[in-house]
């Protein structure tokens, strides 16, 4: 059975009596520090603006704390999917290894969303050598390959519905009406370089091809996976702020797809939701990768958005607080 790794902490830190900010940031990030980090070298691309750019709208989404509910969103709304959950369960370490895989979907959605190019062309060439040997037949069966157009359409579309559909409901400010359909078009560009089928490209358009999806439905596959995000083996300071963010995102899913899934959303989940996504924004900041970012491409800091950690490269700390005292 898989046992939660202990955290980074030498043994004589106590976590527990370090400040209420300090306690809750290193508690999360602690999750996330399974896998390399996958934008170590980016300042070596200086000026390059990756697929998105300073100036998109999938920086801002995907660097709010809210990203942590729409994360999860995700991975529920793609088990809804027979095919796509039997390559999930047939295939993957998330039961062996749950802490390795988030982790390494975390590096997956940094490098995409924030690298310089060529750190997002290493970032896709890896995936597609790992979805190559994942092929198999669902328990209704069809066949399925991970590196098919038709089914990953559907893990980039409900990944790409899900963080904005978080923020929509969770994020500090709304979204420019525009900025919601121009969110979705730079999505598209992601999903482009997987030679995805069937792209939207308008948030509504978006929206209705999640919810309305003709190829859904329940599956033993889907069940375990559910099973499984209800109640991963979390170390015990995470467990219970994960459990108020797996029923938040409950909140957020089209009810179709809640049926399938067999969830029901629970009475004040959604505020309890806000609550900790405010507090998390408090804790954690912005994404440390949005920082690099723009500190790679030599762009001021947004206004009203606040950094607090620095990326985990070395030496990198002394840019960081310059950055902060210069703005």
């Amino acid at each position: 059975k898989y046992q939660v790794p202990s955290t980074k902490y030498p043994p004589s830190m106590d976590v527990s009596s370090l400040n209420p900010r300090s306690r809750i940031a290193e508690s999360a990030s602690s999750l996330f520090s399974h896998a390399s980090y996958p934008l170590e070298h980016s300042l070596d691309y200086p000026r390059d603006p990756g697929l998105f750019g300073p100036d998109s709208v999938t920086w801002q989404v995907v660097g709010d704390a809210a990203a942590f509910i729409g994360g999860i969103r995700a991975l529920l709304i793609q088990a809804a999917h027979p095919e796509v959950v039997a390559g999930v369960v047939e295939h993957s370490t998330y039961e062996t290894d749950p802490l390795g895989r988030l982790s390494r979907t975390s590096a997956y959605v940094a490098a995409t969303s924030y690298g310089a190019m060529p750190e997002v062309e290493a970032v896709l060439e890896v995936v597609n050598r790992a979805h190559t040997g994942i092929v198999g037949t669902s328990h209704r069966g069809r066949s399925y390959s991970a590196n098919s157009p038709r089914y990953a359409a559907w893990v980039h579309n409900a990944l790409a519905d899900s963080f904005l559909t978080a923020y929509e409901s969770f994020g500090p400010r709304p979204l420019d009406p525009p900025d919601h359909d121009r969110y979705v078009q730079e999505q598209a560009r992601l999903g482009a370089r997987f030679q995805t089928e069937d792209l939207p490209t308008t948030r509504n358009d978006l929206a209705a091809w999640i919810a309305d999806h003709p190829d859904i439905g329940p599956s033993p596959g889907m069940e375990q996976v559910v099973a499984f995000l209800a109640d991963p083996p979390l170390p015990r300071s995470a467990s219970g702020p994960y459990a108020v963010l797996f029923q938040a995102a409950i909140t957020t899913i089209p009810d179709r797809i809640a049926t399938i899934l067999g969830v029901r959303r629970r009475l004040g989940a959604h505020p309890c939701g806000s609550v900790l996504t405010r507090t998390l924004r408090w804790a954690l900041g912005a994404s440390p990768s949005w920082w690099l970012a723009l500190e790679r491409t030599a762009t001021p800091l947004p206004k009203g958005v606040a950094f607090r950690r620095p990326p985990p490269i070395v030496g990198v700390e002394q840019r960081f607080a310059a950055s902060l005292r210069g703005r």
